[in-house]
């Protein structure tokens, strides 16, 4: 009997041992959090007047928190940090404005991830894995253009787009967009309300009403923040320090989501025949990492264990997977040292359902025409 059909088996035994949620737990990593980037903070603040090299050391463990920050707000969206939904939601929204993203709308997006995972005819993950069939329709051009948008060294570059630029450009031209369209439908419909002219607004930036006010509270409260903290330690500086610590924790952030479902030959499949344990297992990996940034990615690296169910905690999933051990012994495990070769899996073999590398396509070129 396969891993992946004793697993579908024993799924709802091996979820609900890890299930509850401990408030004491979900606080404590907060104050983890949240503490030791106020004081990063405050020595960032002190060493300008030092030595930028002393800054530029702090800033780097500032990134970390950053990163931990985001993958609590992470937690927060699946609801399992904490007990209740009025603290998940509360603490979501904090760590939200330290990530730089409105929690409620990137948990929505990242809820689509996970009832698609493995599922690359739907979801193609934060840069789009293409079909072997239209890479080979690329120019030489755009197939290099495509290897190096997805180059490792890109990370910071796409952190700083990812969590700095874009959020504060969507929100900003959505917004432009709805107070236009309310003011021409105003003009031609006066006796309409604005509420009901708002309603009639479409935009790709937000599908509700509650994502757009979840993006408006989110950009206010962080721009007051950067206001702020500009006035406290001077706008070079605190700039300087910022986008920095952001831009480095937003690419670490996508290289780690990347590669836990971008590896040699992880599970891709199209919509006939996608099974979602499948995908858990065979299209997620286990990263192998050293204790101290298992700590500052609160445990994000049993992955396989968290698509399993997204209801674990995250102060859960090592246990869960040490007490199940025999069951994932299939699950792909991706050493530190192995990130590198696995972010070089970035083109979607649909014949044989599997993610391959574009030396592996060039191997077998002649089998794909």
């Amino acid at each position: 009997m396969s891993s992946v059909t004793r697993i579908k088996e024993q799924k709802r035994t091996i979820v609900d041992r890890h299930i509850e949620a401990d408030n004491v737990r979900g606080f404590t990593q907060a104050l983890a959090t949240l503490a030791p980037l106020a004081a990063l903070w405050y020595a960032a603040a002190l060493s300008a007047g030092v030595s930028y090299w002393l800054t530029a050391g702090v800033t780097l463990p500032m990134s970390l928190f950053v990163m931990r920050a985001f993958l609590l707000m992470h937690d927060c969206g699946h609801g399992s940090l904490f007990r209740t939904a009025r603290l998940n939601k509360t603490f979501g929204f904090i760590f939200g404005v330290v990530w730089g993203m409105p929690q409620y709308v990137w948990s929505q997006h990242h809820a689509f991830h996970h009832a698609t995972n493995g599922n690359w005819a739907k979801y193609s993950g934060p840069l789009a894995i293409v079909p072997v069939e239209k890479y080979a329709a690329m120019t030489d051009r755009q197939q290099r253009k495509y290897q190096r948008a997805r180059s490792i060294w890109l990370g910071p570059i796409a952190g700083f787009l990812y969590v700095i630029w874009n959020p504060r450009l969507t929100w900003l031209k959505g917004s432009i967009g709805l107070v236009c369209h309310i003011l021409k439908k105003k003009i031609a419909r006066p006796g309409i309300s604005i509420k009901a002219h708002a309603a009639e607004f479409k935009t790709p930036y937000w599908a509700s009403a509650q994502e757009y006010w979840q993006m408006f509270w989110n950009n206010v409260v962080l721009l007051s923040a950067w206001v702020l903290m500009s006035w406290i330690v001077g706008p070079a500086l605190f700039f300087a320090v910022y986008i920095t610590s952001t831009s480095l924790a937003g690419g670490a952030g996508l290289v780690l989501f990347t590669v836990q479902h971008n590896f040699e030959h992880s599970y891709a499949s199209d919509n006939e025949g996608w099974d979602y344990v499948t995908a858990a297992i065979q299209g997620t990996s286990f990263l192998v990492l050293p204790r101290w940034l298992n700590w500052f990615t609160v445990d994000i690296a049993y992955h396989h264990v968290h698509h399993l169910s997204a209801r674990i905690p995250n102060y859960c999933l090592a246990e869960c997977h040490n007490e199940n051990q025999d069951l994932f012994s299939d699950v792909p495990r991706i050493e530190l040292s192995g990130v590198p070769k696995a972010l070089k899996y970035i083109l979607w073999d649909t014949r044989h359902r599997r993610l391959i590398s574009v030396a592996e396509y060039q191997r077998q070129k002649d089998s794909y025409a």
